[in-house]
């Protein structure tokens, strides 16, 4: 099986920010401007939503409400939880993370700490959504790169030399560069972070 990590630059306080604002044009506006994705979520969750799973648009109106959830499928508010970020942020380079399959970020995260660099990309494989939400079963599963750990990481990546990144695998260390490319963004824009999902 294989996975997918879908990212965003995004201001990490206003996302988790939307959850229980009850912010009815936000709701409104992710509404309209989704629309079709919201539909396409809708036809591939069909049998859930038969069994009782509420509609994409239903769980992004429960996250931005603050609720009410139904803790069966938690799922459907990591997908609205990832819609916001997805509103709020710009989507980041992810083509060396999707697809991927087996221990690739565990492979990446080795090569990122060979170089001294703190940050892991299996966070957003083992993360979970804000507490405040229901947890999903399995997936989307989520993590965070906060502002000052894409700094760090920043600062640890041009702290190494060429000849440090030339003892990686060329495949990793190519994946750690595009790694490196969100710390930029991050730092370019001061206050984002990056928020992750792998699906």
């Amino acid at each position: 099986m294989s996975y997918s990590l879908s990212l965003y630059l995004v201001d990490l306080d206003k996302v988790r920010g939307a959850i229980g604002s009850q912010d009815d044009k936000l709701r409104r506006m992710i509404g309209g401007r989704f629309k079709a994705q919201i539909a396409h979520s809708d036809d591939w969750f069909s049998s859930e939503i038969e069994g009782g799973a509420p509609t994409r648009y239903d769980a992004v109106r429960a996250v931005i409400d603050g609720g009410p959830y139904d803790e069966r499928y938690g799922f459907q508010y990591g997908y609205a939880y990832q819609m916001i970020c997805e509103f709020y942020g710009r989507p980041l380079f992810n083509n060396d993370f999707s697809p991927f399959r087996g221990d690739w970020l565990e492979t990446v995260d080795e090569g990122l700490h060979t170089l001294g660099i703190k940050v892991a990309v299996t966070d957003f494989m083992h993360g979970s959504v804000p507490s405040s939400l229901p947890q999903p079963e399995h997936l989307p599963c989520y993590g965070e790169w906060s502002p000052e750990e894409c700094a760090q990481a920043l600062a640890q990546w041009e702290a190494t030399t060429p000849e440090q990144r030339a003892t990686l695998d060329p495949q990793v260390l190519e994946a750690i560069e595009s790694c490196i490319g969100w710390t930029r963004e991050a730092q370019a824009r001061p206050g984002t972070g990056v928020a992750g999902f792998a699906s």
